[in-house]
């Protein structure tokens, strides 16, 4: 299991929202590559970046900040926000962005995600963020009509190398994983699941080495890690010292 630290893009500087909820940001550091260093120093292996204003606006907004993350670090950095075409996935993945999450256009295009994933196997990861069951788009902006799992089901042979959920309700405000619906779906489909949205404790990482989510890939960790409730040398001590890991 790989727990992702999460930067937060907004304005270039690193934040966490409150539901996706851009009126809710709060900033936690000015400078997202120092931020990213100190996940490495950290002994995280894998960063996960959004670019919030991206999603919104459609397009890369916040590139100043990631490019001078890839600059400073050399771990694997997974980005999403913005990407809705094949252009700015194959820009971002000649960048040194290691995956791509496509999420508005994985709903809208579903196309994109299968000509991406055929064309960069293993670089493209579909994000599905969740209201009530049912899939939002934009930001978060707006719901649609679909469920996770139906989108979900869409890209079972396409070759995408996972799929983040994220429970929005949970998302920031520290309730804990909610990992019955996360675990649902990676039970329904064959494509790994990383559980998004909540996470805020080290009982949320116990959780996750359970038996009944060992389907599950990894698990995204945002406010938690800035507000020091997660220790990371407790959490990846466990993650390492996990039975099967």
């Amino acid at each position: 299991m790989i727990l992702f630290p999460a930067i937060d893009l907004k304005n270039g500087q690193c934040v966490r929202l409150e539901q996706g909820d851009m009126a809710r940001a709060t900033v936690f550091n000015l400078n997202p590559a120092a931020q990213a260093e100190s996940f490495v120093s950290q002994g995280f292996e894998y960063l996960h970046v959004v670019d919030l204003d991206g999603a919104f606006a459609g397009k890369p907004v916040n590139a100043q900040a990631v490019e001078a993350m890839l600059k400073t670090i050399k771990i694997p950095v997974q980005l999403g926000g913005g990407i809705r075409d094949i252009a700015t996935v194959e820009a971002w993945l000649e960048k040194g962005i290691t995956r791509v999450i496509i999420g508005t256009a994985a709903v809208r295009d579903p196309e994109l995600v299968k000509v991406a994933s055929k064309k960069f196997p293993g670089r493209v990861a579909v994000g599905l963020d969740a209201r009530d069951g049912k899939v939002a788009v934009e930001g978060w902006a707006e719901t649609s009509r679909v469920t996770v799992l139906e989108i979900a089901q869409r890209f079972e042979d396409a070759g995408v190398a996972a799929i983040v959920f994220t429970d929005i309700a949970r998302d920031g405000l520290l309730k804990g994983l909610n990992l019955d619906a996360t675990i649902a779906l990676a039970d329904s489909i064959t494509i790994p699941v990383i559980a998004s949205g909540g996470l805020a404790s080290i009982e949320d990482v116990k959780a996750m080495l359970t038996p009944r989510a060992k389907k599950l890939a990894g698990a995204i960790a945002g406010r938690a890690l800035y507000d020091g409730r997660l220790d990371p040398a407790t959490a990846l001590t466990l993650i390492r010292n996990a039975p099967g890991s």
